[in-house]
C-alpha cells in the first residue's frame, strides 16, 4: 500500500476511535444521570454536522405529550407550503374553541374568540405550548391521524399521534397513545434543520418560534449559557396520586460554541421523582452533549 494511503486511512481509524471514546464516554455519563429520574430515560443525539450519534434506550416508545405540537406544526406549515393556507391568513378561533381547565395564554387573551392569524396561534401552540392552539389547528387540518400520516410520509415511523390535548385529558390511559422513540424524533429534527421538509420560509418560521419557546426553561436550557440558541419543544404530563408522571421532556436544536448543531431528544417517562429532579437531569444530560460536542 502507497504510504499516502496508509497513513489516509490510519487518520480514519484514529478519528473514527477517538469519535468512539468521545461518544462512549458521554453514554457513561448519561446512564450515570438517568437513573436520578426514577423511571425511563430515553436519549438520542446527533451531531448534524458531522453524524456522531449517542443513543441511550432510543428506540423505546415513550409518551410524548406537547412533544407532539412539533410535528403538528410542521404538518400545518406544510399545507402553507402547498397553498392551502398563508401565515397572515386569518381565522376564526369561536368562544366554543376554548376549553377551560387547560394550559392556554390564547384563551386568557381571547376569551370570547377573535379572528387570529395563523402565525400567532402557531407562535402560540409551539412557543407557550398552548393547548387550545393545538386543539384548534388539528381540527382545522383534519385530525391527529392527518399529522401521523404525514410524518410517516416522510419515511419516519417511530412517532404515533392518536389523540388531541382534549382526548388525553378525558381519560389517563390515552397519553399513552401518543408516543414517540427518541431516535426518530432527532430524525425529524435533523431532517427539519436540513430544510428536508419545509420551504425555507416556513422552516425559518418555525426555528424561530422554537427559539422562542417559553416552557420548560430548567430542561435542555438549564445549565447552558444563558445566551446559548436552542430551538426546542417540551412536553409534560399531569402526576397523579401515586406520584407517577408519564412524561416529562425536551427536544430540539442546540447551537454549540464551535458553531455546529446538535438535534436532541431527552425523554423521561413513567417517573416518580419530583418535577425538579427530572428537570434536572434533562439539564445534566443537555450540559454533558455541550460540552462534548461544544469543544
Amino acid at each position: 500500500m502507497p504510504r499516502i494511503f496508509a497513513i489516509f486511512f490510519a487518520l480514519l481509524i484514529l478519528s473514527a476511535t477517538l469519535s468512539f471514546a468521545q461518544d462512549s464516554t458521554l453514554l457513561k455519563q448519561i446512564k450515570t444521570i438517568g437513573p436520578d429520574a426514577q423511571g425511563i430515560v430515553g436519549v438520542s443525539i446527533l451531531n448534524i454536522e458531522t453524524r456522531d450519534t449517542v443513543n441511550y434506550n432510543s428506540h423505546s416508545r415513550l409518551v410524548m405529550h406537547s412533544v407532539f405540537k412539533f410535528p403538528i406544526a410542521l404538518t400545518v406549515l406544510n399545507l402553507v407550503d402547498q397553498g392551502k393556507y398563508k401565515l397572515d391568513e386569518k381565522m376564526k378561533v369561536r368562544k366554543s374553541d376554548m376549553r377551560p381547565n387547560t394550559w392556554s395564554p390564547l384563551r386568557d387573551k381571547y376569551p370570547h374568540g377573535a379572528e387570529i392569524p395563523l402565525s400567532e396561534i402557531l407562535g402560540y401552540m409551539v412557543s407557550q405550548s398552548d393547548n387550545t392552539a393545538c386543539d384548534y389547528l388539528l381540527k382545522k387540518i383534519g385530525g391527529p391521524q392527518v399529522v401521523e400520516d404525514y410524518i410517516h410520509s416522510l419515511g419516519i415511523k417511530g412517532i404515533a399521534i392518536k389523540a388531541s390535548e382534549a382526548d388525553m385529558a378525558s381519560a389517563w390511559e390515552v397519553q399513552y397513545t401518543n408516543w414517540g422513540k427518541p431516535a426518530d424524533l432527532v430524525k425529524l429534527l435533523d431532517r427539519f434543520y436540513n430544510g428536508k421538509i419545509l420551504s425555507k420560509a416556513s422552516n425559518d418560521f418555525l426555528y424561530k418560534i422554537m427559539t422562542e419557546t417559553t416552557t420548560g426553561p430548567n430542561r435542555i436550557r438549564g445549565l447552558l449559557p444563558k445566551d446559548a440558541v436552542v430551538a426546542h419543544k417540551t412536553g409534560t404530563s399531569p402526576t397523579n396520586d401515586a406520584r407517577l408522571t408519564p412524561a416529562t421532556n425536551d427536544i430540539g436544536i442546540i447551537t454549540l460554541p464551535n458553531g455546529r448543531h446538535l438535534a436532541i431528544a431527552i425523554m423521561v417517562c413513567n417517573s416518580t421523582a419530583d418535577e425538579a429532579a427530572r428537570d434536572r437531569v434533562i439539564a445534566r444530560i443537555a450540559k454533558a452533549a455541550w460540552d462534548y460536542y461544544g469543544k
